[in-house]
């Protein structure tokens, strides 16, 4: 996915109207959806930008990147404004005791995952479809704001709002 593509699979009324803000990107990887929401938020706003390999230089203003598993490390930051995992939740296998985690740290997820229930070993091992967001997220709204065609071939992509 080039980085015009990341920027409109994410765009929401959110992003789109955020003020100065916090957010952190878990499971960042080489920081294109970091650069993505960088794209948004404004001058002076932070991105906590996490992954056990994160790139070494991502594009974009007021991302701090860590060196950090972001399941089992304590995340650098308090309460902040949001947080996305793009193709991440599927790498956690407690998502129930992960989600409560997260709970202490802000009110708003923004997922990015593949459409698909049946894990792909060591590619996407813990499946998180659109289906069961609703039963990972009862009490909250779920809007779908993206989806397309996966790269390899295994169903669609999609870009949820969780708040």
């Amino acid at each position: 996915m080039q980085l015009s593509e990341a920027i409109q699979f994410i765009q929401c009324d959110v992003l789109q109207h955020a003020p100065v803000s916090q957010w952190a990107d878990l499971g960042c990887g080489s920081g294109l959806f970091s650069t993505a929401l960088s794209h948004y938020l404004p001058v002076g706003s932070t991105i906590y930008a996490i992954d056990h390999k994160p790139g070494t230089r991502i594009a974009g203003h007021g991302i701090k990147i860590y060196d950090l598993d972001f399941v089992t490390d304590p995340l650098p930051f308090g309460q902040i404004d949001g947080i996305l995992m793009a193709n991440s939740l599927h790498y956690v296998m407690d998502k129930g005791a992960f989600l409560q985690k997260l709970k202490r740290h802000s009110a708003t997820l923004l997922v990015i995952e593949y459409d698909i229930e049946r894990p792909v070993p060591t590619w996407v091992p813990f499946p998180v479809s659109y289906r069961s967001l609703p039963a990972l997220f009862p009490d909250k709204k779920i809007e779908k704001l993206s989806e397309r065609p996966s790269a390899y071939g295994q169903g669609n992509m999609y870009a949820a709002l969780i708040y």
